[in-house]
């Protein structure tokens, strides 16, 4: 297993044996990996297959499969689940619906005789994730803004895609496919969009549908699943799908798709509502094993909730092991240590504390539920300011502490 810099400095996930750890330096870089492999004593070595769950190394994955050769999703079908503007137009071309799209090569050179193509529009890095630099614009104006904000603050990335404005609630769909059977998905949705919960300083939220109970969300969307990913090509593999659902015309639109596992708790919430192990599921496939998809549905509604940060050093919060203490409480992971310096606002869907997957009889019982845990982690969670004075994190402390330590007692008084 090859792992990068960020995965050794975070020591969050420990690689369980039997599998051999490689450490490489950029793990986004073929040169770096196979290098890597070789002064590991790989060189030589046959490689059944190569897969990865991240997706900016989609791409990475593909061009080392083949170099290797070993199994692994072609270089071309992995440029489609990687370039939002390209898999659009593979959707548009497969007559299906989705948001019209835009391509703009270099943000930075984007000038005012650009033609707004849409009244409204979100604009987001072509091969971006997370819904991370990523906006709502309404008109040239306020496109021009943010291009130059991007600028100003140099962000790396220059090749956007615009695409038309779409409401309607946000939905996912994760399931698995082999040799061109889709053997299984489970739908969800975003509480509210990914980009609205980033605009309102939200914790992201979800859940998923239940087959049996919520049967007509499966009758909307099946079409669109199947279709989108016959068009897309994916024959082999797991996949996070997402799509927007207008509630009064029930009409589905395909958002984008990556082949990989959903973030955050998907996978928990997959395994926990259907049975399926997605994990497990997607290494069978990279072997070209067909997995056993034994879908077992689980009462209840089945959803997640994240712990959002505010500016300051992380203290203090509650431990996984309390946290499971509460009821309906199923799993909980806390991601950023002691001491952690968290920012303010949430950049991305992947900016937390931590996370919790909750179980309840019914979609109402279970919003409930969440609003219960926030407030209950949120009185037991301890920040301390960021950008303060000293007075004022004395202040904080006394508060905080109840003490008055810090005090300047004349000796003998």
């Amino acid at each position: 297993m090859v792992y990068g810099a960020r995965h050794r400095d975070l020591a969050f996930q420990e690689i369980p044996a039997p599998a051999i750890p490689v450490f490489c330096e950029d793990h986004h870089k073929p040169e770096a990996i196979l290098t890597a492999l070789h002064r590991a004593g790989f060189a030589d070595r046959q490689f059944t297959a190569v897969q990865t769950t991240i997706e900016p190394l989609l791409i990475t994955a593909s061009v080392l499969g083949r170099a290797l050769g070993a199994r692994v999703l072609s270089p071309s079908t992995a440029v489609l689940f990687r370039d939002k503007f390209l898999q659009k137009q593979r959707i548009v071309n497969a007559g299906l619906d989705t948001a019209r799209s835009v391509l703009i090569e270099d943000l930075f050179a984007l000038g005012a005789g650009f033609t707004m193509p849409f009244e409204r529009a979100v604009l987001k890095p072509v091969t971006g994730l997370a819904t991370q630099t990523t906006s709502a614009v309404d008109g040239l104006d306020e496109l021009l803004a943010t291009a130059r904000r991007y600028r100003q603050q140099r962000i790396s990335t220059r090749t956007f895609v615009l695409e038309e404005f779409i409401t309607g609630d946000e939905w996912t769909a994760d399931g698995v496919v082999s040799d061109g059977e889709l053997l299984f998905y489970g739908l969800g949705r975003y509480e509210q969009p990914c980009l609205t919960t980033l605009q309102d300083k939200a914790p992201l939220s979800m859940r998923k549908f239940d087959p049996q109970t919520e049967s007509w969300a499966y009758e909307a969307a099946d079409h669109m699943v199947r279709e989108a990913l016959g068009a897309l090509g994916l024959t082999d593999g797991v996949f996070h799908m997402e799509l927007f659902h207008d509630p009064r015309s029930d009409r589905v639109v395909f958002s984008e798709c990556a082949a990989r596992r959903g973030g955050a708790l998907t996978e928990e919430e997959i395994l926990a509502k259907f049975g399926v192990d997605l994990g497990e599921a997607a290494v069978q496939c990279a072997l070209g094993w067909k997995p056993e998809v034994d879908v077992r549905v689980r009462a209840g509604t089945v959803g997640s909730v994240y712990f959002t940060s505010r500016p300051g050093t992380l203290a203090g919060c509650p431990s996984p092991a309390e946290l499971t203490e509460l009821p309906g409480v199923s799993f909980a992971r806390i991601e950023l240590p002691i001491g952690y310096r968290m920012a303010g606002a949430a950049d991305s869907t992947t900016t937390r504390i931590g996370m919790a997957m909750i179980t309840a009889a019914d979609p109402q019982s279970l919003e409930r539920r969440r609003a219960e845990v926030l407030q209950w982690f949120d009185e037991r969670l301890v920040v301390i300011p960021a950008a303060t004075t000293s007075a004022e994190l004395r202040d904080w402390r006394r508060k905080t502490h109840k003490t008055d330590e810090f005090a300047d007692v004349l000796y003998g008084a």
